[in-house]
């Protein structure tokens, strides 16, 4: 007879399955790794800025001391740029564990947490993790019906999750509503505003959700370093709040939750406004480009407010296995999204001009 370890609702748990990477890709095919694409997670094409790369190399000399736990000299840069208090932030191993630290600090068995169908998928996991009942709202037009998400609140619920824009389908809520809605959560739940992809926003959509945490004690912003900074590699993310949140969550952090590298690495990104429109820029033409091209595809896709866009490849329940394999096969790595119940559907991360254009003439010629 074996012995079972640990609670059901953690054995149920389906492991996080990441994009493929690159060596794994080579291995699999016989592929020649300097060749490869991969625009299936969301990265910079860009890669590290050099301010960045250069905070890493003098950051070298001291990594064989602990980190800073606190982080004072990226939370300072933070508190400068946001205008909040440093006692207002939380750092985090990718803002994915500001994700997994919220859930741990707001749910527990016999609670409840709500996020929309097609959500990240992490808002699952970590629910899930804790022992909390899931409560998906049905999406509308593949992302976020607030009205719907206010309608679910049970008497249990404590955490809502909202992705803005949202990954895997780039869909995006305008301020205005999204504050009418925090004014209509009950305060005493917890709402998360994962803002992973937030500077990729054109500006006039643009909004500073960091003056709503000063009117909603129970707002925590989420945002990360992983995506617009290019530094998907060093795992660092952040959390905003006010106190009441913060002090939970840093309860229950790891001590050195974010190494000396990104530490120095984030600061150096944060203020490169230079890297940042040039990483902007080159994401809105390659929009253009992927999507022109679906269009004269005739692809459906859903448009998209982050670096990356969702495309119909086919009409049968095997189209987004099928087309992925075949563009594997070809050195291209993109997202299946099957496991988010799309399984007709690819995500195509933006990347360099000719890394799109050699996913595109791959796409055109399987199609054919």
């Amino acid at each position: 007879m074996s012995i079972q370890f640990g609670p059901d609702y953690v054995r149920a748990i389906a492991p996080y399955q990441g994009g493929k990477p690159i060596s794994e890709v080579a291995r699999e095919f016989g592929l020649d790794e300097a060749k490869i694409i991969k625009l299936a997670s969301n990265e910079n094409p860009l890669g590290v800025p050099e301010s960045a790369r250069q905070a890493i190399l003098k950051a070298t000399a001291d990594i064989g001391r602990y980190p800073d736990a606190n982080g004072f000299d990226l939370k300072a840069a933070l508190s400068a740029k946001y205008a909040v208090p440093q006692e207002w932030i939380t750092l985090g191993n990718g803002s994915n564990d500001i994700l997994e630290l919220a859930a741990h600090a707001f749910v527990q068995p016999g609670h409840s947490a709500i996020y929309a169908e097609y959500a990240f998928v992490v808002y699952a996991l970590a629910t899930q993790a804790v022992g909390g009942r899931a409560i998906v709202v049905p999406a509308r037009n593949f992302g976020h019906d607030l009205d719907a998400m206010l309608n679910a609140i049970d008497a249990d619920t404590k955490l809502i999750f909202i992705a803005n824009p949202n990954n895997p389908t780039g869909t995006f809520i305008p301020a205005a509503e999204i504050e009418a809605f925090l004014r209509k959560v009950p305060s005493h739940i917890v709402v998360v505003l994962d803002e992973a992809y937030n500077e990729f926003l054109a500006p006039p959509l643009q909004y500073e959700s960091t003056a709503w945490i000063r009117q909603f004690p129970n707002l925590l912003v989420s945002r990360t370093f992983s995506k617009a900074y290019g530094l998907a590699g060093l795992r660092i993310g952040f959390g905003i709040a006010q106190p009441d949140i913060t002090g939970l969550l840093n309860r229950i952090r790891q001590p050195f939750n974010v190494n000396s590298l990104a530490q120095a690495a984030a600061v150096a990104a944060l203020n490169d406004d230079v890297f940042l429109r040039t990483s902007a820029k080159l994401n809105a033409e390659g929009y253009i480009q992927l999507t022109e091209a679906f269009e004269e595809m005739n692809l459906e896709y859903i448009p998209s407010f982050g670096n990356f866009v969702m495309v119909k490849v086919g009409a049968d329940n095997d189209a987004g296995a099928r087309v992925n394999l075949e563009l594997l096969k070809r050195g291209i790595i993109v997202r299946p999204v099957a496991n988010y119940g799309l399984p007709q559907w690819l995500r195509i991360s933006i990347g360099l001009e000719q890394e799109n254009a050699a996913f595109l003439a791959a796409l055109k010629n399987m199609l054919a």
